[in-house]
C-alpha cells in the first residue's frame, strides 16, 4: 500500500507540473553556474559604488535641462565607450525645462521666522513683491472643499502626514488646482516624507487648463505641524512667499545607451535601466543614478566575464522622467520596430534588493519564478506579481512584459527630492547586490533557448 501511494503522489506530482514549469526548472539548473559567476564577480568589489560616486560627485544635480544633466551624458557614453560596448549611442529629444530661480519663505506673524521650503516642479513664480498672506491650514482636499468660501486671497497649507506615497504625493502633484479653484493665492504642502530632519521635498506638480494657476511649494514636516498648532489655538500666521520659478521653452536632451549584441538573437532585446535626471537638489544618487550605474555595471560584468547572451542586452539612461517628460515615451516611439522581450526598471533607490515586481503572463510569471530561485544565495530572488516603472511603462503598453527591482524602502523617501539624496546614504555592499540581482535576470532571459512569452 505504501508504494502504491508513492507512485500516486507522484503522478499527482506530475500532473501539477505544467511544461512551463518544468522548462523554467530546467532553465535555472542550466544556469546556475552562470548565476553564481555574475554574483561573485558583483559582490567581489566596489566598482559599482565607486562608478555612481564619481558621477554624482563631478555633475551633482542633473534636473532636465540643465548643462549638468547633459555633462554627465557626455561622460557616461565616453565612459561606456571605454568599458567595449557596443552600439553606445543617444537618442535626441526634447524635454521640459523648469528652473527655480531665487526663493524664500518667511513667517511674519505671530512671529519672524525664515521657513526651508522647496517651491514645486513646474510652478510658476510669485509676482515680483512676492505674496504676503495669511494662512489657512486644511487636513485634506474635502476640508478644502468643506471651507472653501475661507480660501480666498489666502495661502492654504495642506498639512497631510504621510501615509503612502501613492496617496500622499496627489497633494503635491494636484495641490495648486485644488487651491486655485477656491481662489486661493498660493499654495504650500507638508513635504511628502514620513521622516523629517527640517528638510523639504520638492518634486513635479500639475496645473489645469481651467484653474488660475498659483505658486506651489515645499515646507518641511516640522513647520508644518508647528503652523497648524498655531491656527488651531486661534494665531493669526502670516506668510511671504517669493519665488522666481519660470518653465522656459523644451531643451534638447538624450537618452543614452549601450548594449551586449545577441550572438543568435540580435534583434530581440532585453532592456534594462534607470533615469539620469534628478531634482536641482542633493545628488541624485538614490534617485536615480544609482538605478542606472547597477544597470550599467551589470552590463558590463557579463562583457567582461566573456558571457554574450543569445539575445541583444541593452542598458539605457533616460532622461527627463522627475518631471514627467518623454524619455521613457520616446524610447518606445523611437525603437518601435525592434523586439523587445523583457524590460527592467530600477527607480526606487538601490537599497538592499529582495527581488522583482513581474508584470507579464501566467507562463512568464512562472518561468520568472524559477529564475529568481539562481538568486537565493544573496536573498532577491522573489518574484512577485505587478511591477514596472515609469520609463518602461510605454514599452508594457504594448505587451512587452516589465519587471521593477524590489528594495528595502524603509528609508527611501527620508530622502527622496531632498538635498539629502546623496551618495553617504548608499551602502557598497547593498549596490553590488542590485547589481547581481539585475545582472543575473537580465543574463538568464537574454541567453536562454526560449524566449520569455508574452
Amino acid at each position: 500500500m505504501k508504494l502504491i501511494r508513492f507512485f500516486s503522489l507522484v503522478a499527482v506530482a506530475a500532473l501539477t507540473l505544467t511544461p512551463a514549469h518544468v522548462e523554467s526548472q530546467e532553465i535555472a539548473n542550466a544556469y546556475r553556474d552562470a548565476a553564481n559567476r555574475l554574483i561573485d564577480a558583483a559582490t567581489a568589489n566596489d566598482d559599482a559604488y565607486t562608478r555612481l560616486g564619481e558621477v554624482v560627485d563631478l555633475f551633482g544635480a542633473r534636473v532636465a535641462g540643465s548643462v549638468a544633466l547633459e555633462n554627465a551624458h557626455d561622460w557616461i557614453l565616453e565612459q561606456m565607450e571605454a568599458d567595449g560596448l557596443d552600439n553606445v549611442q543617444a537618442d535626441h529629444l526634447l524635454i521640459p525645462h523648469w528652473v527655480r530661480g531665487k526663493e524664500s519663505l518667511h513667517m511674519i506673524l505671530p512671529r519672524p521666522r525664515e521657513l526651508p521650503m522647496l517651491g514645486l516642479g513646474g510652478s510658476i513664480g510669485t509676482p515680483p513683491g512676492g505674496i504676503r498672506a495669511e494662512v489657512m491650514v486644511v487636513s485634506d482636499f474635502a476640508e478644502l472643499t468643506v471651507r472653501a468660501d475661507e480660501a480666498h486671497g489666502k495661502i492654504v497649507l495642506f498639512d497631510v502626514p504621510f501615509t503612502s506615497y501613492g496617496a500622499t504625493v496627489a497633494y503635491r502633484s494636484q495641490g495648486a488646482i485644488a487651491a486655485g479653484r477656491v481662489g486661493a493665492a498660493a499654495s504650500i504642502i507638508r513635504s511628502v516624507t514620513p521622516y523629517s530632519q527640517q528638510t523639504p521635498h520638492t518634486g513635479n506638480s500639475n496645473y489645469a487648463d481651467d484653474v488660475t494657476k498659483i505658486p506651489h511649494a515645499a515646507i518641511t514636516v516640522e513647520d508644518a505641524e508647528m503652523i497648524h498648532r498655531m491656527v488651531d489655538r486661534g494665531e493669526r500666521v502670516e506668510l511671504h512667499l517669493s519665488m522666481e520659478a519660470q518653465t522656459l521653452p523644451d531643451a534638447p536632451s538624450r537618452n543614452v545607451m549601450a548594449e551586449i549584441t545577441g550572438s543568435e538573437f540580435p534583434n530581440e532585446v532585453v532592456v534594462l535601466g534607470g533615469h539620469t535626471d534628478s531634482w536641482d537638489v542633493g545628488q541624485g544618487a538614490m534617485d536615480d543614478m544609482g538605478g542606472v550605474v547597477a544597470a550599467w555595471e551589470a552590463v558590463r560584468l557579463m562583457k567582461e566575464l566573456g558571457l554574450q547572451p543569445r539575445r541583444t542586452v541593452r542598458v539605457v539612461g533616460w532622461t527627463s522622467e522627475e518631471n514627467g517628460g518623454p524619455g521613457g515615451p520616446e524610447y518606445a516611439r523611437q525603437h518601435a520596430d525592434e523586439d523587445h522581450v523583457l524590460a527592467m526598471e530600477s527607480d526606487g533607490g538601490v537599497f538592499k534588493p529582495s527581488g522583482f515586481g513581474f508584470t507579464g503572463s501566467d507562463e512568464a510569471f512562472a518561468m520568472m519564478t524559477e529564475i529568481g530561485t539562481l538568486l537565493d544565495r544573496i536573498g532577491s530572488g522573489t518574484i512577485t506579481r505587478g511591477g514596472g516603472g515609469a520609463d518602461i511603462g510605454p514599452l508594457m503598453q504594448t505587451g512587452v512584459p516589465g519587471m521593477g527591482l524590489n528594495v528595502d524602502g524603509t528609508k527611501y523617501f527620508w530622502y527622496h527630492h531632498t538635498d539629502a539624496d546623496t551618495l553617504d546614504k548608499l551602502s557598497p555592499d547593498e549596490v553590488a547586490l542590485c547589481v547581481a540581482t539585475m545582472a543575473v535576470i537580465a543574463y538568464v532571459v537574454a541567453d536562454m533557448p526560449t524566449r520569455l512569452p508574452r
